[in-house]
């Protein structure tokens, strides 16, 4: 990366996107967030601004952006933000964890974030502004939708599908050629070894699925 860069946010996933891009001697911007840094160490000495202001009186090619927002199941925010400074004409930038192990016949998309000991294999097609966090494992040929997160641990055996705005918690297992639609949540822990459609939860060992529809 050569660009300087704006973070958006100042919480947890922000400081640990920060703490990457530092260790890379990349140059940071400012911070935009209307909260205060969860981490005020690793945040020190840079600039702060809690509105988008700065942002949109800027010229599109004075920066690029880095998405610090997490992903949790049922927030938007994340996603929104992406495409609210997208559609202004706002390049995101990825963040590649120097730890991370990304084979280069994986195709990572705009805005990416693969963080500290994630593992991407050859034939991985990763879309855009989705993370794939600490120590999770995204098999060969698989093909990983937009805005997903793919929770720390978890582990994606070859040729998994999933939709946009997926969610796959934290030590979630899913086995070969398994098909997840957009929406849908897949629980902390839980071992996934069929199909799920689309906006549907699915937890526990056995794969239990609800959907939130029917409650």
């Amino acid at each position: 990366m050569t660009s300087s860069l704006v973070i958006l946010g100042a919480g947890g996933h922000a400081a640990v996107l920060l703490d990457t891009l530092l260790e890379a001697s990349n140059k940071i911007e400012a911070i935009v967030s209307p909260n205060p840094a969860a981490n005020g160490q690793i945040f020190e000495g840079l600039s702060v601004y809690d509105t988008d202001d700065y942002i949109l009186n800027s010229k599109v090619s004075d920066f690029k952006l880095i998405n610090g927002v997490g992903s949790i199941p049922g927030s938007h925010t994340r996603v929104n933000l992406y495409r609210k400074f997208r559609a202004l004409g706002f390049e995101f930038e990825r963040v590649i964890s120097p730890t991370a192990t990304i084979s280069s016949y994986a195709v990572l998309g705009v805005g990416v974030q693969v963080m500290q000991g994630a593992i991407i294999q050859a034939g991985a097609i990763i879309g855009e502004n989705t993370i794939v966090n600490t120590g999770a494992i995204v098999e060969h040929d698989c093909v990983i939708g937009s805005h997903n997160h793919i929770a720390p641990g978890v582990v994606l055996s070859g040729q998994v599908t999933t939709g946009d705005e997926v969610h796959i918690g934290t030590g979630a297992c899913v086995i070969q050629c398994v098909s997840i639609g957009s929406g849908s949540v897949v629980g902390a822990g839980a071992a996934v070894t069929k199909d799920l459609q689309a906006n549907v939860i699915a937890y526990g060992p056995k794969t239990t699925v609800v959907n939130p529809m029917d409650k």
